[in-house]
């Protein structure tokens, strides 16, 4: 007789509906760790303001939350092993609910920021989850489908939620923001009691052999990302000498961390990152795509509604319904998209959502202080459809050909290197907004705005076009090419 919450147990009481379960169960605690994401962008100009703080500090908001979160991804396939699916989706979920909670009700700046980090924590672990129970618990016939269901309930809610927290922020303020998080983490805790199996990846006994976290590997990637971080924080301040040791630091750490993970290889130890994933040309050509992906993805969230109130002088609520229309289409783009996503080629797909993501950010350059409210939500649009083709497919296509016993090791690896080219895309596009608002002679702390300002803002959103422009190149090498080491017949 199966253990009870056992994988087996699971499939014998629900057959074949479990897999669906799971997928919604999980989706749901996906909703909260984008919610807690993306929804803060909207009240940091609130934020700053009571805090009395500068733009470059009140960005930390994203970017800790964003460091936090890509380097907890590196611990997801451990996590699951040792403690299987439910206790480490429950302890995630359970973490974030208890951070959303104490960032809302706290009165101190450095307060927000250990609940940002705590809340990125929890929505790292959460994050490779999903893209690996598509990839092991669904033939290759239903991915497609799983992943559309997948993509539009998870993007659903963020599509909403900016419209809720810009008008929240307007009629509370924005310690409402980090409250929206925990309805859906009670919800989810409530359905993974009964969906998530207690067992880890491919339905063994959790604790199986007790594996070591790679401590190591871990720290090197936590230092060498926090080095990143602060690195461009100091070039940006005019402090060369610390600003290159921190970046010579990042190199340091990179190069030791990739010698420890062979090490850890050798030794027959369980690396954190396997880097035999990367002989893969799909799959390698994926993370380049992510990184740089990445950057332009979570730049542009951060940067999108700070120019819509201080660039144009929008309020909150109007930011939040200017972005619903283009988050709803979203939603559907990835519904139509997900369904092919299995059955046609990802470097057309990811090609294609590249540029249209890049056209959005070149037509920002049009928008004035005169621009019709319907230009600007088209241009949402057009940048979400765009999105749309790139989320779904992107994931997927790169992992679909990897052995399932590589599934973990690659989802956590993709996924961290999406967030940590989105950790440096926030800090990067902070650093160069306030670089070009001081060589325009102008500044965010201005009650009014300016043509000077919107130039400012305009070059920033060109230099995430070239951004997208670039990935294209990588996206293009990305092909389903079985290769004859890790591509074995599951």
């Amino acid at each position: 007789m199966s253990e009870r919450g056992s994988l087996a147990e699971l499939q014998s009481r629900y057959g074949t509906r479990h897999r669906w379960l799971l997928l919604a169960t999980v989706m749901i605690g996906s909703m909260a760790a984008i919610i807690s994401s993306t929804i803060m962008n909207v009240g940091i100009p609130d934020m700053s303001r009571q805090f009395a703080i500068g733009q470059e500090q009140a960005q930390w908001v994203s970017s800790g939350f964003m460091v936090a979160m890509t380097v907890s991804m590196l611990t997801t396939p451990w996590l699951l092993v040792r403690f299987g699916y439910r206790r480490t989706y429950t302890g995630c979920m359970l973490l974030l609910a208890s951070a959303g909670i104490a960032g809302g009700l706290s009165t101190d700046y450095n307060l927000v920021l250990v609940a940002r980090v705590a809340e990125g924590l929890a929505a790292g672990v959460v994050q490779p989850i999903p893209a690996i129970i598509i990839l092991r618990a669904f033939d290759t016939s239903e991915q497609g489908r799983a992943n559309s269901w997948f993509g539009m309930g998870v993007v659903l809610a963020p599509a909403i939620g900016p419209s809720i927290g810009g008008l929240l922020v307007d009629m509370f303020g924005w310690r409402s923001l980090f409250f929206m998080v925990v309805p859906f983490c009670a919800a989810s805790l409530w359905l993974s009691y009964r969906y998530v199996p207690t067992t880890a990846p491919g339905g063994v006994s959790a604790n199986h052999g007790k594996p070591t976290l790679d401590i190591g590997g871990l720290a090197l990637a936590t230092v060498g990302t926090l080095c990143l971080l602060n690195g461009l924080v100091m070039l940006h301040r005019g402090q060369y000498s610390l600003s290159m040791g921190l970046l010579l630091a990042t190199l340091a750490c990179l190069a030791g961390f990739i010698a420890w993970q062979r090490w850890q290889i050798a030794r027959d130890g369980l690396p954190l990152m396997n880097l035999a994933l990367f002989a893969h040309r799909p799959f390698a050509m994926g993370t380049v795509v992510a990184f740089i992906y990445g950057i332009a993805l979570f730049g542009s969230t951060y940067l999108i509604p700070v120019y819509l109130q201080l660039g144009l002088g929008l309020s909150a609520s109007h930011v939040g319904t200017l972005l619903l229309p283009a988050g709803l289409v979203l939603a559907l783009t990835i519904a139509i998209v997900g369904r092919y996503s299995s059955t046609h080629p990802t470097h057309l797909l990811v090609s294609f959502g590249l540029a249209l993501l890049a056209l959005s950010f070149a037509l920002m350059l049009i928008v004035n202080l005169h621009t019709a409210l319907w230009i600007l939500v088209v241009l949402a649009v057009l940048g979400r459809i765009g999105l749309g083709f790139v989320l779904p497919s992107l994931n997927i296509g790169a992992m679909r050909s990897l052995n399932t016993q590589l599934i973990p090791q690659g989802a956590s690896t993709i996924n961290f290197l999406r967030m940590l080219g989105g950790a440096a895309g926030v800090s990067l596009c902070g650093i160069l907004l306030e670089w070009r608002l001081a060589a325009h002679g102008d500044t965010l702390t201005n009650t009014t705005t300016s043509l000077a300002r919107l130039a400012a803002f305009d070059e920033v959103f060109l230099l995430l076009a070239a951004v997208c422009a670039l990935a294209m190149l990588a996206a293009w090498k990305i092909r389903d090419v079985r290769h004859p080491a890790l591509a074995e017949s599951k």
